[in-house]
């Protein structure tokens, strides 16, 4: 299959993959750089982690990168945070910001003042049209299969062409997304690239603990389940002793409150959970996955995840 160049703004990266933000402190300047070093776009995850420190993994990235590879942030919108690190990312000069988990008018007007492009993570193409109203340079269409926050119960390929119809500006599809053959799909349905997150977890280069990336290995088909998070939304994670104990909606006891989203239910301490799985303890907290997770057996470089996908691609008629 011939390529086709995806190309969104400045950005016009050699494969047509965004690595997909992911939080907290699971793409940061490692995994970012790796991929924009193997011709994809590195995206890092601004949500929950101090401002300092992401402009230190901005800079870091750029050091990795060589100045030459596209790096951007991802900020979830649900964070208290949000305007401070979006603008924080914007004035280290990142090629571009995503933000998706709810929807903000003011990072487009920001994205003007600064000059940096803003992608909207959308689940319809209701907001995928109000997005590209506001200024967005193009949207992320996200379907069910997807890990972490979710926007819908509908499937990627369902939802996709509805947005390629709906609005003029590239659409990049994510959700599900592994192989070659996924992406040539969402290319043929009117996409121009795609976003992968959960592949690219089980990479040398990740930022996570070995031991969130061993229970993307180990799981097996059926251990990602939907839980209820404080954000409002529902999300994908791998089955564990912490969605066991969050399943039946009882309250957990809060060791610490961060006191990090515009609204919480306070049912558990989102954030307190993502660190400790972060940090190694994949029992007691989220370890956040897509619905194809089980397919993963192999922890390998991003140069070679890429290098597969690459050929895969080149060999679809």
């Amino acid at each position: 299959m011939h390529i086709p160049a995806m190309i969104i703004e400045h950005m016009k990266p050699r494969l047509p993959i965004i690595q997909g933000g992911m939080g907290v402190g699971v793409s940061l300047s490692g995994l970012a750089a790796a991929v924009a070093n193997a011709g994809g776009i590195g995206t890092i995850s601004g949500t929950g982690i101090p401002i300092d420190v992401l402009r230190d993994h901005i800079r870091k990235a750029r050091e990795l990168t060589k100045g030459i590879g596209y790096i951007g942030v991802n900020v979830l919108f649900a964070v208290n945070a949000f305007a401070d690190t979006i603008k924080a990312a914007m004035e280290e000069k990142v090629d571009f910001i995503i933000s998706g988990a709810g929807f903000s008018r003011d990072m487009y007007s920001w994205g003007k003042e600064y000059g940096v492009p803003v992608i909207s993570i959308v689940s319809s193409a209701r907001f995928a049209r109000l997005a590209e109203k506001l200024g967005a340079s193009a949207v992320v269409v996200e379907g069910f299969e997807a890990g972490g926050h979710l926007g819908t119960s509908r499937p990627l390929f369902d939802i996709l062409p509805e947005v390629v119809e709906a609005v003029n500006i590239p659409v990049i599809a994510a959700g599900g997304i592994l192989h070659g053959e996924d992406i040539a799909k969402a290319i043929q349905l009117g996409a121009v690239g795609v976003q992968m997150g959960t592949r690219f977890v089980a990479s040398n280069e990740c930022d996570a603990h070995p031991a969130f990336k061993q229970m993307y290995v180990d799981c097996n088909e059926g251990d990602a389940v939907l839980v209820k998070t404080t954000v409002g939304l529902e999300g994908r994670a791998i089955k564990n002793r912490f969605t066991d104990l969050i399943s039946n909606g009882k309250k957990v006891k809060i060791e610490h409150c961060y006191d990090c989203l515009k609204k919480c239910s306070y049912q558990f301490c989102t954030m307190d959970s993502l660190m400790k799985s972060i940090d190694g303890d994949v029992e007691n907290g989220l370890v956040f996955a897509g619905a194809r997770v089980h397919e993963i057996k192999q922890v390998l470089p991003v140069q070679e995840i890429m290098d597969s996908i690459a050929k895969e691609l080149e060999q679809i008629n």
